[in-house]
């Protein structure tokens, strides 16, 4: 199924768009089952995300259950936390239940205890979504985009594209420093609802192009392809400098 992508003249038009169709699927998730379960990665994702979606009074934060679709093996508060840029932008300024917020382990990620990281993880995500041996069905993904093409901390040519078996996986020599992560896995990705690629800047539209319209590549990203879901892009004009016209359109709610 191809992705939907969505180009706005402005991140600050990108944040706006974001907000509501986040909106749209928090609203959609509480009445459907009364909760929102949300994934998120880091990067510049966090503060796209959080611009609007602050201030937006709509959202019932306190049926959202906060998860992280991959994280660096560091201390919460370390620069390099997933975490801590998501606390910063989004978890300190909206009523989300701590005990609903989901994130690693922080001794086993001090320590480097990547797989014992990944293990508690996975715990977590089996304990919320019920462990009957079925895979967890996320509310909502929100990713961003590597200049390789990597998302979550599945990189191009690493063995973890090939994990069918673990929800959460370590991995101990990212070619991107920190080498300990964890990160959820495609069988995880691809039973999502929705997922929600989101990136700007003109350096990414040569990614951008290669991953909407060279589908034969086979990179990461494109295999982000949820079998009973859908993926959209929310670009900024720059990423999509490349596209053609016809990839693309307007977000309208």
């Amino acid at each position: 199924m191809p992705s939907t992508v969505y180009s706005f003249s402005s991140t600050t038009e990108l944040s706006g768009g974001l907000n509501a169709f986040v909106e749209k699927v928090s609203r959609e998730a509480i009445a459907d089952h009364g909760a929102v379960s949300v994934a998120i990665s880091g990067g510049s994702l966090p503060k796209l995300l959080s611009k609007d979606l602050v201030h937006n009074k709509n959202v019932d934060f306190s049926k959202w259950h906060m998860f992280w679709a991959d994280e660096r093996c560091v201390g919460h508060d370390h620069d390099d936390s997933n975490y801590k840029e998501v606390k910063k932008t989004l978890l300190d300024h909206v009523p989300i239940p701590t005990n609903q917020i989901h994130s690693i382990h922080e001794a086993y990620a001090i320590n480097k205890q990547s797989e014992k990281a990944a293990e508690e993880y996975q715990q977590q995500v089996v304990s919320f979504f019920g462990g009957n041996g079925s895979l967890p069905r996320f509310d909502l993904i929100l990713l961003g985009m590597g200049p390789d093409g990597h998302c979550c901390s599945l990189f191009p040519g690493h063995p973890l594209l090939q994990e069918a078996n673990l929800l959460v996986a370590p991995i101990n020599d990212s070619p991107k420093p920190p080498p300990e992560r964890i990160t959820l896995t495609f069988p995880v990705l691809n039973h999502a609802k929705t997922v929600v690629f989101v990136t700007a800047g003109e350096g990414k539209q040569d990614m951008v192009q290669k991953i909407i319209e060279e589908p034969q590549l086979q990179l990461p990203c494109q295999r982000v392809q949820p079998n009973a879901g859908h993926v959209y892009w929310f670009v900024d004009d720059a990423a999509a400098g490349k596209l053609k016209q016809a990839s693309y359109g307007t977000y309208k709610l």
